[in-house]
């Protein structure tokens, strides 16, 4: 069955989030009195939500002091969010448009929360693209869980034979597993090719414009 949805992952995907991810995350265990974590360790924790993110990286802390680290989190990051709008990665305005003009449906399956996310879509000049959009904060289970995928499929309207995921991590790649959905992997993201295709990846692409060959 011909692809009608396509389902993209945001960070490391569309935009280029890495640095500002890393640099909240290190400055904000450094204000709490945590070990500061490395740049490729928290690397490794983009795709989770905030709190399963901490966890990840601290497992004896608790659900009150994850909750604790993603509040403290959050207001570093919004600091100077208006001054830091992510780089859309090479291509991707351009495909967004042809994939749009070919009548497919473009929505977003994100872990991050729904104000950063409209307001950095909105500042890149792609929100118009995406006529809906899940966030950790509309859905209850999140990546690897199949939920995000689920209820888009629900809301919009469309067969899980339909769509197709398209992300730069694991998780992504699993939820999309999960939920009965063929996946693409990209590489210019925060995971290795190597990972993409371990965790069961239908397709890997090095550059958005491959993505045409896997629709």
């Amino acid at each position: 069955m011909a692809t009608k949805i396509v389902i993209f992952d945001f960070d490391g995907t569309l935009g280029d989030t890495r640095r500002k991810i890393i640099i909240t995350f290190q400055r904000t265990m450094q204000e709490r009195g945590l070990e500061v974590m490395s740049e490729e360790v928290c690397a490794s924790t983009i795709g989770l939500t905030l709190g399963d993110g901490f966890k990840a990286m601290y497992p004896t802390l608790s659900d009150a002091e994850a909750e604790e680290c993603v509040e403290h989190y959050r207001r570093v990051f919004f600091e100077d969010i208006d001054s830091t709008t992510p780089e859309l990665f090479d291509g991707v305005k351009e495909v967004l448009a042809r994939l749009s003009a070919m009548d497919l449906r473009l929505t977003i399956a994100s872990s991050r929360s729904s104000p950063s996310l409209k307001l950095f879509l909105k500042n890149m000049g792609i929100a118009d693209y995406f006529s809906y959009i899940v966030a950790a904060d509309t859905v209850a289970k999140h990546k690897p869980d199949p939920e995000p995928v689920l209820q888009t499929l629900r809301e919009c309207g469309y067969k899980p034979e339909e769509a197709i995921v398209v992300g730069d991590m694991p998780v992504d790649v699993l939820m999309a597993r999960h939920a009965g959905v063929r996946s693409v992997g990209v590489t210019w993201g925060n995971a290795q090719r190597e990972e993409l295709e371990t965790a069961g990846a239908d397709h890997v692409i090095d550059h958005i414009s491959e993505l045409f060959d896997c629709l």
